[in-house]
């Protein structure tokens, strides 16, 4: 295992992450998608991404303190530990105590790529997001022990994020969920799928689905008729299946991302509905990643859960406003913040 400057060993983090599928995020621009076409492209922007990683970057531009783990391999693996390695110099060299540092996990098969291109003529974005690669039986029990071994007494929350490759079983997060409880960690899953549905089992004290990913995971669990997983069901009807999650699972708290709708955060005391801000929306990529980070620092920094999800939704809507893979500015971010919490912005 590798490490980059960020968080001073003596120092642990207060909030870990772990990214079993990274990309190298690319990202550009053309005027049109045509087949059998040679495409001029803008210029392009090349970024670290993966969601965990992404959650850590939000935290330590947002002034927190993070330490990502995330497997590496082959010849991207290296340009994408490069990158980390900059943006982690970059923040340290910024006034403030924000910190990224990285905690690399070598595996056999190459760091996979995804593209994201905006189409100019139409306002339009697709996004390709390439296999990545198999990881090992042993691969994967490397990633639990380096997740375990990471965790320390001052680690609040450890969040486990994005896509699982070829060769992890469905039930990967939901045996990470337990190594982080036994250290008395709260732990916090974004995924989708069979990977969450095993997860939940496991109880979690947040999950972050979308709309989709909710609907999904009900008809999974049985929660709800499977004719719900529809894209019409009203979002009275999502904070029902979150409230029948929270009951019969365990889960402490359901942050529903509803994109261009909010957010809606459910427990077991009620639910807190917020609208999303006003921004215009170049690139929703990286945006549920930009909501996680900045509502986990924010509990972590001892804020009340209302005001965490102010800073989600509004960490999510600077993101949109970005284009390409680009996160949000901290500036944007808490002038959004203030205007949700009815200050001046």
């Amino acid at each position: 295992m590798d490490a980059t400057p960020g968080t001073p060993a003596s120092t642990p983090a207060p909030i870990l992450t772990l990214t079993v599928n990274p990309a190298l995020d690319l990202s550009t621009s053309t005027e049109r998608l045509e087949p059998e076409h040679k495409l001029r492209c803008g210029p392009s922007v090349v970024e670290a991404g993966g969601g965990g990683v992404n959650v850590s970057r939000v935290i330590a531009r947002l002034g927190g303190i993070s330490t990502a783990l995330v497997t590496v391999g082959g010849a991207t693996g290296g340009a994408y530990r490069d990158l980390l390695a900059a943006e982690s110099a970059a923040l340290a060299a910024l006034p403030g105590d924000g910190a990224l540092a990285t905690e690399l996990i070598p595996i056999a098969g190459a760091t996979r790529q995804n593209i994201t291109i905006d189409e100019t003529a139409t306002g339009s974005q697709f996004r390709f997001v390439l296999q990545g690669p198999t990881l090992s039986i042993d691969e994967g029990m490397l990633c639990l022990d380096t997740l375990g071994g990471a965790l320390h007494p001052g680690t609040d929350y450890a969040v486990l994020s994005g896509s699982l490759p070829p060769g992890a079983p469905d039930d990967f997060y939901a045996r990470a969920v337990r190594r982080v409880r036994e250290h008395g960690t709260r732990v916090v899953v974004d995924a989708s799928g069979a990977a969450l549905a095993a997860a939940v089992e496991a109880a979690p004290h947040v999950i972050k689905p979308s709309g989709r990913e909710l609907r999904e995971l009900a008809a999974a669990l049985g929660l709800a008729p499977r004719g719900i997983a529809t894209e019409q069901v009203e979002v009275d009807q999502l904070v029902a299946i979150a409230r029948q999650l929270i009951v019969s699972r365990g889960v402490e708290v359901v942050a529903l991302t509803l994109g261009a709708q909010g957010a809606a955060v459910v427990t077991a005391e009620g639910v807190l509905r917020l609208a999303a801000p006003d921004v215009s929306v170049r690139s929703t990529v990286g945006a549920g990643d930009s909501f996680l980070g900045a509502m986990v620092l924010r509990l972590a920094q001892g804020h009340d859960l209302a005001a965490a999800a102010r800073a989600g939704v509004a960490a999510g809507a600077a993101t949109a406003a970005m284009p390409g893979t680009q996160l949000g500015e901290r500036a944007d971010v808490e002038r959004l913040e203030a205007q949700l919490a009815g200050g001046p912005g």
